[in-house]
């Protein structure tokens, strides 16, 4: 049984200080505490890292990467930084994740209802409206996200992706499965990471455990339907799905096709413009992503 002592928060930052802080408030008012905070700041260049050295000290530790690393990165690095300080278990989360005060401890109580048959635990995101936060839907299946769940419900809910806002496992786990693939940058490296270990192991949604994901661009991840000014970064998104999905086969390449053509045809229905521009991002994507192998990094 793992208690809020053996736990190391990871957060990782760049560049949203205000958010930041207000996710640091939330972890200073958790029911349970005791944990260490893992400050992991992507070479941030709006006083994030005078702040987080202002608070370093007993219970918090700030790390910068001396670059930008992106999501995948920083997971990565701050992940390995935890383990090697000698964690129990890892409590990841981004810099817009706000724990509602028992998230942690509805996390701890249901680690030792599971003991170590389980391979990670996810907490229900919700938009700041109370609405589930559609981008972080897990799924129960390559597929499918979860069933709409119940405002009020605190039943566990089996899955094998999950977003890494508020996701939990044992530091045993991550010397099982390995790290998170920094090469990846940003986006799907929460997906690859968490199915990785879900293929073994058991899975589950803790409802109970609840945090707001205020992020700045809610929604589904689609260049149909993003604003310009984050086109560019779908190079990442559209290559690193190929390395997640072709392990499940032909039937991951099938999904593979029909989603890229599906955001083609969206693309060309839309009224954004520049659709050459965005339909050469996904099908250059998808190509690197066919010539992309990245290997897994673990735990030395």
């Amino acid at each position: 049984m793992i208690d809020a002592k053996g736990v190391t928060a990871v957060v990782v930052t760049y560049n949203r200080l205000p958010l930041l802080k207000k996710c640091l408030a939330a972890l200073r008012a958790q029911t349970v505490q005791g944990f260490t905070v893992l400050l992991v700041d992507n070479a941030s260049t709006d006083g994030t890292a005078e702040y987080g050295k202002a608070l370093s000290g007993p219970g918090l530790v700030y790390r910068n990467t001396g670059e930008n690393l992106g999501g995948a990165g920083g997971f990565a690095y701050g992940i390995r930084a935890a383990a090697e300080q000698g964690c129990e278990a890892v409590w990841i989360m981004d810099d817009d994740t706000l724990p509602e005060p028992d998230a942690l401890e509805n996390l701890l109580a249901a680690d030792a209802a599971h003991g170590d048959g389980y391979g990670w635990l996810s907490s229900r995101a919700l938009a700041p409206d109370g609405a589930d936060q559609p981008m972080n839907v897990q799924r129960k299946t390559m597929y499918r996200d979860i069933d709409p769940l119940p405002k009020e419900t605190t039943q566990e809910v089996p899955a094998v992706m999950a977003s890494f806002v508020s996701l939990f496992l044992r530091t045993e786990t991550v010397r099982r499965f390995g790290l998170p693939i920094a090469e990846f940058f940003i986006w799907s490296d929460d997906w690859e990471y968490t199915r990785r270990i879900s293929r073994v192991k058991p899975c589950y949604v803790v409802t109970a455990s609840r945090v707001v994901h205020a992020m700045q661009n809610p929604g589904v991840v689609n260049i149909a339907k993003d604003v310009p000014a984050r086109w560019a970064r779908y190079r990442y998104f559209y290559r690193n799905d190929v390395v997640l999905y072709r392990r499940e086969g032909l039937v991951g390449w099938l999904w593979l096709l029909a989603k890229d053509v599906w955001h083609t045809v969206q693309v060309l229905r839309d009224g954004q413009g520049h659709r050459a521009e965005r339909i050469g991002i996904i099908w250059k994507g998808f190509a690197a992503g066919v010539r992309f192998h990245p290997q897994i990094p673990y735990l030395s």
